[in-house]
């Protein structure tokens, strides 16, 4: 693998191999990882302190590896009033979080005729009116950051958003649209058909809106299924430099779900991934793996070239994934110390995006700027 390469991204040909690489070839791929990453922030490591809002888990998809989504009658089923939305996140603005991660289903409105009357009856006429004003609230009444993940979006509902939001972000997944079939992760989930969803990440650097995606490991995806999908990201990026962060996400079974009896990703399996991503993504783009996923092996992960442990939060659990606990800061820093980096809190935008007032609202960059240093971290 040239130096060069290590830059400008590698060849499908070479992902296609590296993503299976066993024993001295795999060692390389670490090492040349890591090198890359290195060149792009050194030996520091970034996460954000966040408070996760799930702000309704009724959602049209059904993906068969999901206990987030529920149906209405489901005693699980719930939306949050704005006071339980307020309430979370002036707990988490006490515990010193700054971004607020908004989590959500679907356009449940589409499917659910007694949620969309739940929303007309308060004022609204989408989950997305209702999420704008959330985040507005937040913002004006705690000062912390909204963060959107709220699946596909048209450029209407974008650009709704992006006024109060520092950042938004939506998981590609995957590219395959072979896993739409009948038995596969995404069937009956008009929401993950891959185009549709290449689609709102094209609109979102249209728009100019530092984003976050990624690719879930571990759901019925090929190796090169993966590497397909990093290289779409990959493509997407280079045209609008919008891709803030990648991530590379290890499916959990769940004992709930379609899934429950699917095998995990190893941890290996991940770090090899990790790896790739980084060399198809070279140094233009933030890498992250989350470390609540992998509780036992996530040091491991930062000799894989990730750079980012994402948003920790010390009030509120991860509702995707609740099975799975945060680390806590401190153990975090003193595993990324162990490995010989630095852990330095960032927020849910990037410095590169905080340092050009193009990307975002002036008064949420405002309120981001104030809270970081000369490198565009938390001071």
């Amino acid at each position: 693998m040239p130096s060069q390469q290590i830059e400008t991204g590698i060849s499908r040909a070479d992902a296609g191999r590296l993503i299976r690489a066993t024993g001295g070839e795999l060692l390389e791929l670490l090492r040349e990882a890591s090198a890359v990453r290195n060149a792009r922030t050194g030996r520091v490591i970034t996460y954000s302190r966040k408070v996760f809002i799930p702000l309704t888990n009724l959602c049209r998809d059904r993906c068969g590896y999901c206990t987030f989504a529920r149906e209405p009658g489901d005693g699980k089923a719930h939306t949050m009033s704005p006071d339980e939305v307020l309430a979370v996140a002036r707990a988490g603005r006490k515990a010193g979080c700054k971004e607020a991660l908004f989590s959500l289903g679907d356009k449940p409105e589409l499917r659910y005729p007694e949620y969309r009357e739940w929303l007309e009856q308060r004022g609204f006429g989408s989950t997305i009116e209702y999420l704008r004003a959330m985040c507005q609230l937040v913002f004006e009444e705690t000062g912390l950051l909204p963060h959107a993940n709220a699946g596909v979006l048209s450029r209407d509902e974008m650009e709704q958003l992006r006024p109060v939001n520092l950042s938004m972000g939506m998981m590609l997944e995957t590219a395959s649209p072979r896993l739409l079939a009948p038995g596969e992760a995404h069937h009956r989930c008009p929401d993950k058909v891959p185009k549709v969803r290449l689609a709102a990440l094209e609109t979102a650097g249209e728009l100019r809106i530092p984003f976050t995606t990624g690719i879930l490991i571990g759901i019925g995806e090929t190796l090169d299924e993966r590497v397909d999908a990093l290289f779409a990201i990959r493509k997407l990026n280079e045209k609008r430099g919008h891709i803030q962060e990648v991530i590379v996400q290890n499916f959990r079974a769940k004992p709930d779900t379609l899934f429950a009896g699917r095998p995990e990703p190893t941890a290996l399996d991940v770090a090899r991934t990790a790896a790739v991503a980084r060399l198809i993504l070279g140094s233009t783009v933030n890498l992250q793996v989350p470390p609540n996923l992998s509780q036992d092996a996530y040091g491991f992960y930062l000799f894989s070239g990730i750079n980012d442990w994402g948003g920790i939060s010390p009030v509120t659990h991860d509702f995707i994934n609740p099975e799975m606990a945060w680390p806590q800061i401190s153990a975090l820093e003193s595993v990324t110390r162990e490995a010989g980096f630095e852990l330095r809190e960032r927020l849910a935008a990037y410095p590169e995006y905080l340092s050009d007032s193009t990307w975002m609202a002036e008064a949420l960059r405002e309120k981001a700027l104030a809270w970081t240093d000369e490198a565009g971290l938390v001071a």
